[in-house]
């Protein structure tokens, strides 16, 4: 049950951090100045995905503060970065990013370590 719960914490990070980056591509590049800033909160204080995103972070956080209660952070912590191997693959499927050959080594990497640590 423990791997479950880590894998949905994981799961709804990384879907928090996809929908937010969809939210932000409708709103555009913010440059940092007060302007651009006080113009971007008021672009995501109505952008949908923007609110989705938030909400996934929360359930995303009451799952990992359950996982946490449950088992030890060095063996839990490791697992969130299966987050980053989600968000290589969606942004290159879906916002069109680039997948190097380093990129996709360093994926497999992730995974390798994943793997020895669940097997531990």
């Amino acid at each position: 049950m423990n791997f479950i719960l880590i894998l949905i914490g994981v799961l709804l990070n990384a879907v928090a951090q996809l929908v937010l980056k969809k939210g932000m591509s409708i709103i555009g590049t913010v440059q940092v100045d007060i302007a651009s800033i006080t113009e971007m909160i008021l672009k995501a204080s109505t952008n949908l995905y923007i609110y989705l995103g938030l909400l996934c972070y929360v359930l995303s956080f009451v799952v990992w503060l359950m996982v946490l209660s449950r088992t030890e952070v060095s063996y839990a912590y490791p697992f969130l970065s299966i987050g980053y191997v989600i968000a290589a693959f969606v942004g290159y499927f879906y916002f069109g990013e680039s997948m190097t050959l380093y990129k996709v080594g360093g994926i497999a990497l992730i995974c390798f370590g994943v793997f020895l640590l669940y097997r531990s």
